[in-house]
């Protein structure tokens, strides 16, 4: 199935590092939406939507991505890294995908090294991931949609 995963991985690149694991094993296009604001996916089945969290949410330019291109009726599944848990992470991307008519076929998330906002102060939380062992995790969630 042709597969894209749209995302925004800047601060520390962890989620970067889950979805260069994945397209290194599978047949997967990587879009990095700050680099291509209005990359055309509408020619793929199935469509990643993947963010480090910030505030409890994905990051903006997914959202505002998404809800501008993300075609009617595809299957769904996000990828997320976060410092310290967040609530209801997932809750305007499905709000998104459900007015398109698409699919929700899954979701991954694990920690990642987070320094954004009072994290700095204190030298930053969560270091050290994403593991080898999430990174592996990522790639078998992939791997199993």
């Amino acid at each position: 199935m042709k597969t894209a995963i749209v995302y925004y991985s800047k601060h520390h690149g962890n989620t970067k590092k889950l979805l260069d694991a994945i397209a290194e094993k599978n047949e997967v296009t990587l879009i990095d939406v700050t680099e291509d604001k209005d990359a055309d996916i509408s020619t793929f089945e199935r469509i990643g939507l993947a963010s480090g969290i910030y505030y409890n949410g994905f990051a903006r330019q997914i959202t505002e991505y998404a809800a501008k291109h993300l075609p009617e009726g595809r299957e769904v599944f996000y990828i997320y890294t976060h410092g310290a848990p967040a609530v209801k992470p997932l809750k305007a991307m499905r709000e998104i995908a459900n007015r398109k008519n698409c699919r929700e076929i899954g979701f991954y998330h694990c920690q990642g090294f987070d320094t954004f906002g009072p994290f700095k102060a204190i030298g930053g939380i969560a270091k050290g991931h994403p593991t080898d062992k999430e990174i592996e995790e990522a790639v078998s969630f992939f791997e199993s949609l």
